[in-house]
């Protein structure tokens, strides 16, 4: 992985949601391979499961059957073996180790549904029960950048055929622990531990550098408990004896991250057989939230001082630079917390290599700085100041000389300017959808043209009223307002297309009526759009065919959109680099490489708009920085937590590439499987507050780096086709990350609602997120 935060990586498409038919070729694709017998042996179990996805994704239902009942006969009794290994759902970075259990109990699940789709009910009932019954810890890769039960798709389809929906939604896991806060037995006696009384930092500033212990007894006590090196002090404490006698530090550490029991989590983390980064960074996070900042701010930067090399790893199996989040967190909460009056000065760990997967190659640089205490004076100056405007000095580079150009200031700050006039994108991924439409099935429709009222007005930007009760009804103080006008109301002036467009007159009355500029974008690729390639195919950004196809839809959409008043400048592409249906993670030098020459072509076609590229989060930089020189813009959908990106993350792309960066996604789901709609509506606001902050911080004349552009929050309204079953409202966890329960929740990251759904696509429930956008946007 880049040099980016343990949490960073995001589902494979975000917010295509008009191409996701075109999309998810894993269930729809377009192109069928036609392979031959010697070719079928060979074949693993995924790639049987490829092709009756295929297959049935073109309702060649035929070839479906023949694939799926190939796969269950050469591999059945493999997955009889595995699943009866298993007591619970393995790891996400084991599921290489269960792939015929996998592709089994997917063949079974896969049956179902085509005897769904052929009317054969007790068939496809029959098949769905051994999913259940047999192969019940059996997961498939979703495209979108995640796995799912084939047990749970399975029940969920068995209750639609029963009419019994409620069954669908998963039960609330209810957690056993206390909420609790951590008493520290031992808190150290220094508050600001002084690493040169205790020992010496060897060749800092280089890859040699190495903190060497001379009194590891007098360190211990001046860190206190749960700091390493005084990590074993918790085993005497008498509230960790009391924890453990309670049987509340029974089971897996990782199950711990993210409950109430604060207490047993610190405990449980301080003996945790991980490696040292990692448990103390969960130490340190179990501190901070239990409000001992002074503490958690030394176990942050003992992780700098002595491990500062450390790796960990994200459910995606991708790597983590702990200490790079170590001195994030550091920087966060000095910033956040004068009353410390803390400050870490000269900390530095660039990670050479670090923005590809593989860390056998990573050489790191490390200078771990100094925390250091500010006097009053020092502090009172950071406290009054922390708003002022910075000063840039003037303008060394222009980057266009049309109507939005990017400027250069003399101390290294980036802006957009729209007509000469500073422009900071406060922006939303808008694409409403239909309860119970779905890419999957080939309903959705798109919005820019859906009057499902027939009253000649687009009904998402028009015809939309909110529901202020929540009663799912429309009553007489609920007007007609439109998604359009609420937009602006919130104080948005931005809004990202991902792939073209097909209603200019609309957008014109965005622009001219609301005041909404448009970042049009072309998917280069991504999910196969716009280079005729089939799924399984994949786009290959060395094929002449694919190539060809590509620019032809980039010079296309120039050529029609260039003269638009709406449009802010151009997109290319939506985290293509994390391979999904395309070649780019596997060679990027030429995906970058093809990102760079549409660049050009755009630029031999337009003057007036820059050109940036949307990538997933910090993936390949280096490459990108190096081969990518005509890209003016660097976009990345990024969800790295409740306290932004990370000093780090903007650093990484000023001193890689050196160009102004726009978060092109980040967004957080307003539910929580064990909190109540009011405090995970809160959770969410607070989050999403944070991030736009952030965003703000690291923008032109402020103290923070100063690339920063803006932002794009994804999304407007929560989308139900997003976990199947598009007529509920699936709770289902998707994937863990840097979310407040731990977990995304992918049909929940709206700052907007649509109710039951019996009244879409004209309800909008406004959530707590959307009045504190309101606030801070305007």
């Amino acid at each position: 992985m880049t040099q980016r935060h343990q949490d960073t990586r995001i589902p494979g498409y975000h917010g295509a949601a008009k191409y996701i038919s075109l999309c998810l070729c894993v269930f729809v694709s377009l192109c069928l391979c036609v392979i031959c017998h010697a070719e079928e042996e060979q074949l693993s179990p995924k790639d049987m499961i490829l092709r009756a996805w295929e297959s049935w994704g073109v309702k060649d239902f035929e070839k479906t059957f023949y694939w799926t009942g190939k796969c269950i006969e050469l591999y059945g009794e493999e997955a009889k073996k595995e699943q009866a290994s298993l007591s619970v759902f393995p790891d996400t970075a084991m599921m290489d180790q269960y792939e015929a259990l996998n592709a089994v109990g997917t063949s079974f699940f896969i049956q179902g549904e085509t005897y769904l789709s052929q009317g054969d009910i007790e068939k496809a009932k029959e098949a769905f029960g051994v999913s259940i019954n047999e192969y019940g810890y059996a997961q498939n890769w979703d495209p979108r950048g995640w796995f799912w039960s084939v047990k749970e798709k399975s029940q969920a389809s068995l209750a639609k055929l029963e009419n019994k929906p409620e069954e669908i939604k998963v039960e609330e896991k209810k957690t056993a622990r206390p909420a609790t806060k951590i008493t520290l037995y031992e808190p150290g006696k220094e508050e600001i531990v002084n690493y040169r009384k205790y020992g010496c930092f060897k060749d800092a500033g280089t890859d040699r550098y190495k903190y060497a212990v001379k009194d590891q007894e007098g360190l211990a006590q001046a860190t206190g408990e749960g700091i390493y090196p005084n990590t074993s002090s918790v085993n005497w404490d008498p509230l960790y004896l009391k924890a453990k006698q309670e049987g509340r530090l029974e089971g897996n550490h990782w199950d711990f991250v993210n409950t109430d029991d604060l207490e047993a989590n610190f405990y449980k983390w301080a003996n945790a057989s991980e490696p040292q980064g990692v448990r103390m960074f969960y130490t340190g996070l179990m501190l901070e939230r239990s409000g001992l900042l002074t503490h958690a701010i030394k176990t942050y930067y003992a992780i700098v001082a002595h491990f500062p090399k450390s790796v960990g790893w994200t459910y995606f199996r991708t790597p983590w630079y702990i200490a790079q989040v170590a001195m994030d967190r550091i920087d966060y909460l000095t910033r956040h917390h004068p009353e410390l009056k803390m400050e870490l000065r000269g900390a530095r760990i660039i990670v050479e290599n670090g923005f590809d997967n593989n860390i056998a190659n990573d050489r790191f640089i490390v200078d771990p700085g100094e925390l250091r205490k500010l006097n009053s004076f020092d502090n009172l100056k950071r406290v009054l100041f922390k708003n002022r405007s910075v000063s840039t000095g003037k303008v060394i580079r222009q980057v266009g000389d049309g109507k939005v150009d990017l400027v250069k200031y003399e101390n290294g700050h980036w802006q957009l300017r729209v007509e000469g006039r500073p422009y900071i994108i406060k922006g939303i991924a808008y694409s409403p959808s239909k309860i119970g439409q779905s890419p999957d099935e080939g309903t959705l429709d798109d919005w820019m043209l859906a009057d499902y009222n027939n009253n000649g007005r687009i009904d998402g930007p028009y015809d939309t009223w909110v529901d202020k009760n929540h009663n799912n009804a429309r009553d007489p103080d609920e007007p007609v307002v439109g998604d359009f006008r609420l937009l602006k109301e919130m104080g948005c002036n931005t809004m990202r297309l991902y792939h073209h467009a097909s209603n200019k007159k609309l957008l014109r009355d965005l622009h001219e009526n609301f005041g909404i500029m448009v970042i049009m974008g072309d998917l280069l690729g991504a999910y196969t759009v716009g280079s005729g390639a089939g799924w399984y195919e994949g786009t290959d950004y060395r094929d002449p065919e694919h190539r060809k196809n590509m620019l032809e839809s980039v010079r296309k959409m120039v050529a029609e959109f260039k003269d638009e008043p709406y449009v802010l400048f151009w997109m290319l592409g939506n985290e293509n680099n994390y391979g999904v249906a395309n070649s780019a993670k596997k060679d990027p030098e030429a995906y970058y490489a093809f990102v760079n020459e549409a660049a050009k072509l755009i630029k031999s076609m337009d003057r007036d708009h820059p050109v940036a590229v949307c990538s997933g989060d910090l993936l390949y930089l280096d490459i990108f920085s190096r081969i990518a020189g005509d890209v003016d813009i660097y976009g990345a959908n990024a969800y790295r937590g409740k306290y932004g990106f990370g000093k780090s993350f903007w650093e990484n792309i000023k001193y890689a590439c050196d160009k102004p960066a726009l978060i092109t996604e980040y967004g957080c789901p307003s539910y929580m499987e064990t909190k109540p709609r009011e405090d995970s509506e809160r959770e969410q606001a607070d989050y999403l507050r944070a991030n736009w902050e952030d965003i703000v911080y690291n923008s032109a004349r402020h103290d923070g780096v100063g690339n920063s552009i803006g932002g794009v929050l994804f999304e407007w309204l929560d989308e139900w086709w997003k976990s199947y079953e598009p007529a509920l409202h699936d709770a289902r966890r998707n994937w863990s990350g840097p979310f407040p329960d731990g977990w995304n929740y992918e049909e929940w990251l709206g700052v907007a609602g649509q109710g039951d759904g019996k009244s879409s696509p004209f309800l909008r429930q406004l959530k707590r997120s959307y009045f504190t956008y309101q606030e801070i946007w305007k």
